[in-house]
């Protein structure tokens, strides 16, 4: 039995899991994710961490390895770090063993990563940090038009004439949200119109990475957003490609739950070895 911890700190929110990792027989002990917010990630990492730890009735000494990834590299009781392009491939192939691809839609990028079924990273690209295609922007948006962000999806999917926005600059897309909003546009149909743009950028994404045919796995903050999945979807069949794009309940741990595994992985490596003591 080899017990992991796997902390992915986000811009916008800090998700944490538990493994027992025993070969290829992998058991999540618990989970949990908190908005930040206004508050300190790292502070909120670490309580968030020993929270769930208690809840689990485990203490720190109990977890062979603490893997970081994301924006928690600097985190002083973790024991190593991993790039999270490629904990939420292997995260991804955890909860959906025969995706080929990843969508990670996080608060600030979003990003296409062409997997193998190991989940090796084959290729990937990224939207620049200034696009409207990201969490935040989406979380902007929702807070002008006085909605929250559970809201966003279902309102979406009511919309009954979408209507454009720009897709290459969230200055310019919040310049037209509130255009709309003084033409009496509903939100549905703004949210909508959001959900499309945003759509054609991560399927355009996919098509660079040479992803044409499987499955391709929702990560991510933004990957429970139905109103996404549903223009995605609508966006990738009116391409034709062979792609099908789903999510799955635990998409938002992906990122955790890949770091979990890796530092599984290579806690075995080390003690192989006879080398633990580097990993302390």
């Amino acid at each position: 039995m080899t017990l992991t911890a796997g902390l992915d700190v986000g811009t916008g929110s800090v998700k944490i899991v538990i493994f027992d990792v025993q070969g290829d027989d992998t058991k999540c002990l618990g989970k949990r994710t908190e908005r930040i917010r206004q508050r300190d990630p790292f502070k909120l990492a670490e309580e968030t961490f020993d929270g769930l730890l208690g809840e689990a009735g485990l203490e720190r000494g109990d977890l062979a390895y603490v893997a970081s990834t994301g924006e928690a590299e600097t985190l002083s009781f973790t024991t190593g770090h991993f790039y999270s392009m490629t904990t939420h491939a292997r995260g991804g192939i955890f909860l959906q063993p025969e995706a080929r691809s990843i969508l990670d839609i996080g608060a600030l990028h979003g990003r296409a990563v062409n997997i193998d079924e190991r989940g090796k990273v084959l290729g990937y690209k990224m939207t620049s940090q200034c696009a409207s295609g990201s969490g935040q922007f989406l979380e902007n948006i929702a807070r002008y038009l006085g909605i929250s962000q559970d809201e966003i999806g279902p309102l979406s999917k009511t919309a009954d004439n979408p209507e454009k926005v720009s897709g290459i600059c969230a200055v310019l897309a919040e310049t037209d949200v509130i255009n709309m909003v003084s033409r009496q546009i509903s939100a549905a149909n703004i949210l909508r119109g959001i959900h499309e743009s945003m759509a054609d950028r991560l399927v355009k994404l996919l098509r660079a990475t040479k992803v044409t045919e499987g499955l391709v796995l929702l990560t991510g903050g933004l990957a429970s957003d139905e109103g996404l999945l549903l223009a995605i979807e609508a966006t990738i069949s009116g391409q034709n490609m062979k792609v099908t794009a789903k999510n799955h309940p635990d998409s938002i741990y992906a990122g955790a739950m890949g770091a979990a595994i890796w530092g599984a992985f290579r806690h075995e490596k080390l003690a192989r070895l006879g080398q633990l003591s580097l990993a302390s």
